[in-house]
């Protein structure tokens, strides 16, 4: 049964922040904001504060990705490419944070938007049966069905 409305308690660590929200129409991602000024030169690791802490429901974990302008408009790749926040990660000072990597010399100014998230519930628990065969028909490799 699809749940209509989850509830997230959030904790704003900083009082200026934005509250989070839908861009309206757009996305069911959430975008997330940095929390403070910074300086990156190109070459540099800094992990940036979101400003916020959030208490995901039992059974949730949130997924963070760079929005789609983050590289153009900052020159930076969040180095794991996919954060992951489980339900673990819930006291007070459990601040979200970006990890970045510039590939130039950057300012990213506080409250800009540079990364997104959703939740989602957590996988169900797999088991594993080894086989000779799956049975299936080949596809031909990986990329196999062409550029065009």
């Amino acid at each position: 049964m699809e749940e209509k409305n989850v509830q997230l308690r959030v904790k704003y660590l900083k009082s200026d922040m934005e509250p989070l929200c839908y861009v309206d129409g757009k996305s069911d991602w959430i975008d997330l904001r940095i929390a403070e000024t910074v300086q990156m030169k190109a070459g540099e690791f800094r992990l940036l504060p979101l400003g916020i802490a959030i208490a995901l429901p039992k059974g949730y974990e949130a997924h963070i990705v760079p929005r789609s302008s983050t590289f153009k408009n900052f020159g930076i790749i969040q180095t794991n490419h996919m954060g992951v926040v489980d339900e673990s990660y819930c006291g007070d000072g459990d601040q979200w944070y970006m990890p970045a990597y510039a590939l130039r010399d950057t300012v990213i100014e506080a409250g800009s938007r540079i990364c997104q998230f959703r939740i989602m519930r957590h996988q169900p628990s797999l088991t594993f049966e080894a086989v000779e065969r799956l049975g299936g028909t080949d596809r031909g490799g990986i990329g196999s069905t062409g550029t065009k």
